[in-house]
């Protein structure tokens, strides 16, 4: 059986426009989990996080995979979810005080067993310390408002303004700033990469 890419199932969410700001519904869905502070280009924590949650990810992957052959999958790609508790703090780009989960969704076939599992099979062969921090848990973004930003992180910040400003002529900003990593920053240039920029939102209420 081919392998099975949720990217693909679940394009809507995975491969938005890269020209228009789209509104979807986020159903809830299934997360391997990190949270930390600070800024993710120095914090060694950061890196370690990352290194943790593809570890774990992959190795319920394999374990899915010699269990059942036929469930193949692809691993699905980074996230973040980013905030701080004085909002300014990223209009100065004072990246010491960002708060941050990283995280990657799991197929329905990867349960809270699998998970265990592979984090004691990956303590074992590599006993990475950021293990101890993992959480596998769901989580339900609901309504949200996506775009595909192309090129480097540090020129986000036109395209963040541009789905805020969408969002704040229909309702109002809700929940945490979303990013999702399509490319292998290791590889391509930086001008290609393709990051989703996706924040919750909530409708406007209408008088009756």
């Amino acid at each position: 059986m081919p392998k099975i890419d949720h990217k693909k199932e679940l394009a809507e969410l995975y491969r938005p426009s890269a020209k228009e700001i789209r509104e979807v519904v986020v159903p809830q869905m299934s997360y391997l989990m990190i949270d930390g502070h600070g800024n993710p280009n120095m914090m060694p924590a950061y890196a370690a996080a990352v290194e943790a949650l593809y570890s774990v990810s992959y190795a319920a992957k394999f374990a899915i995979k010699k269990a059942n052959p036929s469930a193949e999958y692809t691993v699905m790609p980074l996230e973040g979810l980013w905030w701080a508790d004085d909002l300014s703090v990223f209009e100065s780009n004072d990246r010491s005080k960002w708060q941050w989960t990283m995280m990657i969704m799991q197929p329905s076939i990867v349960t809270s067993h699998v998970i265990r599992e592979s984090i004691a099979s990956v303590e074992r062969k590599k006993g990475l310390p950021a293990l101890k921090k993992l959480r596998f848990e769901p989580f339900d973004e609901g309504r949200c408002a996506q775009i595909m930003h192309i090129g480097p992180f540090s020129e986000e910040g036109p395209t963040i303004q541009r789905v805020h400003e969408y969002i704040l002529s229909k309702g109002q900003l809700s929940g945490k700033h979303h990013e999702i990593y399509l490319s292998d920053i290791r590889r391509a240039d930086p001008k290609n990469w393709k990051t989703i920029i996706r924040q919750p939102m909530e409708a406007a209420c209408v008088a009756e």
